[in-house]
């Protein structure tokens, strides 16, 4: 896997400048984005990416316990135990967290897309959706493989539990669907209770009704 750092380092990420009574400050686009309660996640999960997500989400709940924030996520997935400390990190804080998938949400991506807040989780008309078991590979004496094994197989109930919480499906019909890579539509992972709405379009704010002159 390449390494975070370096791949965040070579890339070009847009500044926003911004005019004050100060004069201009400058913002990459992502610091700009947070201040708006707006957090990403983009490309693999692994504990570097993993701990900038937790770090955010645990700022912006500094910054306002009971404002929304945003979590836009477009992953192949990664590893399961990272993937988990940004889940664990959603149910603890007391700010509601709205997931929207754009490009793709698989494997942990989508664990992540269906944690979000109940009636808030979305993804995009073209995005796709993909859930399946927990994989993995381990070298050494038989005892020892036979030990991760079994750390595999209660990571992989653990898995199916947190489905069935966030889905409303019962544990048999996510234990099938998990069985083998299973790619879904928008529509499909809305159908499965992945996601609430697919959208296509930004809503349009609400106006409140008031008294007319």
């Amino acid at each position: 896997m390449r390494d975070p750092v370096a791949l965040f380092n070579n890339t070009l990420v847009p500044m926003v400048v911004e005019q004050s009574n100060r004069g201009e400050r400058a913002f990459d686009i992502y610091s700009r984005l947070l201040r708006e309660r707006i957090i990403f996640l983009t490309g693999p999960v692994e504990d570097y990416s993993a701990s900038l997500i937790v770090a955010q989400l645990l700022f912006l709940e500094a910054e306002n316990p009971k404002k929304e924030i945003s979590f836009y996520i477009n992953s192949p997935g990664g590893v399961v135990t990272s993937g988990l400390s940004i889940y664990d990190t959603m149910q603890f804080i007391r700010c509601p967290v709205s997931t929207l998938c754009v490009g793709q949400a698989a494997s942990m991506g989508s664990l992540l897309l269906a944690a979000g807040e109940a009636g808030q989780r979305f993804a995009l008309s073209n995005a796709r959706i993909m859930v399946h078991q927990p994989s993995g590979g381990y070298q050494g004496q038989v005892t020892d493989i036979m030990i991760h094994a079994r750390e595999s197989e209660a990571l992989k109930r653990r898995l199916n539990e947190i489905y069935v919480r966030h889905t409303g499906q019962d544990i048999g019909a996510v234990e099938q669907a998990l069985e083998r890579d299973n790619f879904m539509t928008a529509d499909a992972a809305k159908e499965f209770g992945i996601i609430d709405q697919v959208l296509s379009k930004r809503p349009e704010p609400t106006t409140p009704v008031g008294p007319t002159a």
